[in-house]
């Protein structure tokens, strides 16, 4: 899969050039190509996982929420899709497992936080550079003890390994959520096929191989008796307030009480660490404020169709009124080769990583959670735990609201465009096949 992520939005003359001839190169090959605006490609390509397989990609955040994947250089990706083998020596592991309930207010992001802060407490991660440890780096990431998330909310765990310099992560899910998550991807890649996406079989295998997983589900486990190099435990009981990483530096894990007070300039929501749910829940806070804010807040859904829900629910109205600047879908800020935030500024991000002068130039910047950048972006600075708590609790009566995400295979205008997609796939492939 091919995408136009990094250069959508700000394109240079020699990026349009690219725009037109790459598409057929690629769909050529018996890639699927996806067009400038759609989004961001690892956001797209989660849809065509099948589990309990191995991938590769050329970027650092192929990490995929389902099987595994090894993000690789563009020599060895060449390869891989070329030949359909890539040489691995295969790592140890590092088991994360974590047990009990999330607390109220807690998110997924402070738990893709917690667990460099609890590799620190045990040894296993430093900050300083000097002598810096880092237990994770080129290791596989295994996680447990979340088997009830969708596909989409175990990304943003698997996305953020990158971050930790690991090889490679997996995440044990049950059958349900994965039997969900293909039903849904099945319509989503017969909706391309009426949509002129191609490769046209490419998308149509892969859909019938999904279907296969259906009808003989299974899912690999790890053996009772496996060995790791190391294991973190995680009691969900002890993380009580949101968990952020400093600038700027993602190693950098500290509990909100003890940043809080600190000014807010610019808020990104935005990257593939996000998700529909997430732009709700800003949403929701910034209709319950309703004034105009002091700071500066960037909204940028990861795919198009994110952007079109949000949009038909009626979050732009929200975001606009705000004076949010919203933004095609893509990676927009968190490439840090596009737009760019004030030099010397604050930042509460939702980004994959806090590097410096990465979203600006000497910007100090706050990897947060979408609901923590939204309050910091009311505010305009870093609320304290009981502030934050105060508007956590909005949030939480309306979760079942907020965190619904996209099932295409329930969307009556993705039904119907999957049936004529399933009846063009027909025609092109089981009819050459006769």
């Amino acid at each position: 899969m091919q995408s136009f992520c990094h250069t959508a939005a700000y394109p240079k003359p020699v990026d349009i050039d690219t725009q037109h001839s790459l598409p057929d190169f690629i769909r050529n090959r018996g890639g699927v190509s996806l067009r400038p605006g759609d989004g961001i490609i690892h956001s797209w390509m989660n849809r065509m996982l099948l589990p309990d397989t191995v991938g590769t990609g050329g970027d650092s955040h192929t990490r995929f929420p389902l099987g595994i994947s090894f993000p690789a250089g563009s020599g060895l990706v060449a390869f891989a899709a070329a030949t359909g083998v890539m040489p691995l020596d295969m790592p140890e592991s590092v088991l994360v497992r974590f047990k009990g309930k999330m607390e109220p207010g807690i998110t997924l992001r402070d738990l893709v936080h917690a667990i460099p802060y609890y590799a620190i407490k045990q040894g296993l991660l430093t900050v300083e550079k000097k002598g810096k440890i880092n237990f994770f780096s080129g290791r596989i990431l295994e996680i447990e003890g979340l088997e009830y998330l969708t596909a989409e909310q175990a990304f943003e765990l698997s996305d953020a390994s990158a971050e930790r310099s690991a090889s490679g992560c997996t995440i044990k899910l049950s059958e349900e959520s994965v039997a969900e998550y293909l039903r849904s991807n099945i319509t989503l890649l017969r909706w391309m096929i009426a949509e002129g996406y191609g490769d046209v079989r490419t998308l149509e295998r892969r859909a019938r191989k999904m279907e296969d997983w259906l009808a003989n589900p299974s899912l690999l486990s790890a053996d009772a008796d496996a060995e790791y190099a190391a294991v973190i435990e995680i009691d969900l009981a002890e993380v009580k307030e949101p968990v952020v990483c400093c600038p700027n530096d993602p190693d950098d894990a500290r509990l909100l009480s003890e940043v809080a007070g600190d000014k807010v300039d610019e808020v990104f929501i935005g990257s593939c660490m996000t998700n529909i749910g997430h732009f709700r829940a800003a949403g929701k806070l910034l209709e319950k404020h309703g004034d105009e804010m002091t700071t500066r807040l960037w909204i940028v859904p990861p795919t198009k169709m994110d952007e079109h829900a949000l949009m038909e629910e009626g979050y732009y109205n929200i975001f606009g009124k705000s004076g949010a600047r919203t933004e095609m879908p893509g990676c927009s800020l968190c490439m840090g080769n596009q737009a760019r935030v004030k030099a010397g500024s604050t930042v509460l991000s939702t980004s994959t990583r806090n590097f410096p002068n990465r979203l600006g130039d000497g910007a100090n910047v706050y990897l947060t959670s979408a609901e923590l950048a939204a309050v910091g972006a009311i505010l305009g600075r870093l609320p304290t735990p009981a502030e934050y708590m105060e508007y956590a609790n909005q949030i939480d009566s309306m979760a079942d609201d907020i965190y619904r995400y996209l099932n295409f295979d329930q969307v009556a205008s993705f039904q119907a465009s999957a049936e004529k997609g399933k009846r063009i796939a027909a025609e092109q492939i089981d009819v050459v096949t006769a």
